[in-house]
């Protein structure tokens, strides 16, 4: 896994050590033989975001893995995506705290371009209010910081694709998909990444001492993302903290209603960290 090592001091690990904080504080195939049909892995994985666009929306399911100084926990999200407004929403599910006795209420998260929305954020905000983060100014651009990467960040992030093998064909919920395996440039793939996402991507550019981003993805017949698994690491407060990132795509065409709140639904206080 590639170090990688924020800034001091930026918001991207407080918004995430927040959402993980009360969960930790209590305690692949190798490649194969075959031959990628084409003969380009790389350039068909970096279509994979144009092939999404033309297919409008999905269901969404994602799981980020976290582990840090014998902890780990999984944080699990469900929802829908339209990538052709860049817009979802996802229900974020953090686990139990290490005793396994604390619940935690469901995140409500909802993605637009530049922006993330969070209700059950907790520490301190009212249960009626949403938070708003501005991802352009973000450490990580929302790769990592809600708990779950944006689809289409994933997706976008794919466009630095470089040294891409075909390992074969899988199946995959019964769909047979193509795995690709490689590393993702993040300043190329922003200097690639449609205008919706580029600010996000530009400033998890400039954030990360590393720009090299190790992902597995799988692709259907027709060119779209089904899966994508993406691995970081931070070095934070002088620990090292690994963090898998899945992404899982299906139900193509699903429809996708996303309402953005209200600025007076917004809450402009301080929130803990």
């Amino acid at each position: 896994m590639v170090e990688r090592s924020g800034r001091s001091g930026g918001g991207a690990w407080a918004v995430a050590a927040a959402l993980i904080g009360t969960v930790a504080a209590g305690g692949c195939a190798a490649p194969g033989d075959d031959a990628e049909p084409g003969g380009d892995p790389t350039g068909t994985v970096r279509g994979a975001a144009e092939a999404l666009t033309r297919a409008g929306s999905s269901k969404a399911s994602t799981a980020m893995e976290m582990a840090s100084g014998g902890t780990r926990v999984t944080i699990r999200g469900e929802g829908t995506y339209d990538f052709r407004r860049r817009t979802g929403s996802l229900q974020v599910v953090l686990p139990k705290d290490a005793a396994g006795e604390s619940e935690h209420r469901p995140i409500t998260e909802l993605l637009a371009p530049g922006a993330l929305y969070m209700k059950n954020r907790g520490a301190g905000v009212p249960a009626d209010k949403w938070v708003r983060v501005d991802t352009t100014a973000l450490d990580d651009g929302n790769l990592v910081t809600g708990g779950a990467t944006d689809p289409a960040a994933a997706a976008e992030l794919l466009r630095g694709a470089r040294a891409v093998t075909y390992v074969g064909e899988v199946d995959l919920a019964g769909v047979k998909v193509r795995h690709y395996r490689g590393t993702a440039d993040l300043a190329e793939a922003a200097r690639l990444a449609s205008p919706q996402v580029r600010g996000a991507l530009a400033a998890a550019a400039k954030g990360f001492t590393t720009d090299a981003v190790p992902f597995d993805a799988y692709l259907d017949r027709e060119g779209r993302l089904r899966k994508v698994r993406h691995q970081f690491s931070f070095s934070n407060q002088g620990r090292t903290v690994a963090v898998a990132s899945t992404t899982l795509l299906y139900a193509f065409g699903a429809r996708v209603s996303v309402t953005l709140p209200d600025r007076a639904d917004i809450y402009a206080g301080r929130i803990k960290a």
